[in-house]
């Protein structure tokens, strides 16, 4: 099975570049945009999950990211971020990201991916993920 089919679009945010993201490449320096999927990451969750994003003794974290750079992103400018979620696990599921400039909406800059596991936080383990967070990734 392909990637292509096994991710579902589920969130989009747009996020505003700020004139410090840029380095003296005069781009958004490459460390930013693991912050872009981390908050279009968040979003999305609290948007599929509303307060149960933790539950108690237990959360989602990530145990891997990863980015690839397109196109460079300058200031001014915004970013929309697609999110799509898939691959299920006993305990994790992978998010993937599609990051465009709002001044280039058709030409993507970055894709990236992330593993978010259920994690319990008393142990520092995996835990098996819980009925409502497989039915929001699964849809």
């Amino acid at each position: 099975m392909s990637e292509a089919s096994i991710r579902r679009l589920v969130y989009s945010c747009s996020l505003a570049v700020r004139w410090g993201d840029m380095d003296a490449f005069g781009h958004v320096n490459n460390a930013l945009y693991l912050r872009y999927l981390e908050e279009a990451r968040v979003q999305m969750l609290v948007n599929m999950l509303g307060n149960q994003i933790t539950d108690g003794d237990f959360a989602t974290v990530v145990i891997n990211v990863s980015c690839t750079f397109l196109k460079p992103i300058t200031y001014p400018d915004s970013v929309r971020i697609d999110c799509y979620v898939g691959e299920l696990g006993r305990s994790s599921f992978m998010t993937w990201y599609e990051v465009f400039a709002l001044s280039a909406p058709n030409e993507m800059a970055s894709e990236g991916s992330a593993k978010v596991v259920w994690m319990d936080r008393r142990t520092g383990k995996s835990a098996p993920l819980p009925a409502y967070l497989v039915q929001a990734v699964t849809g």
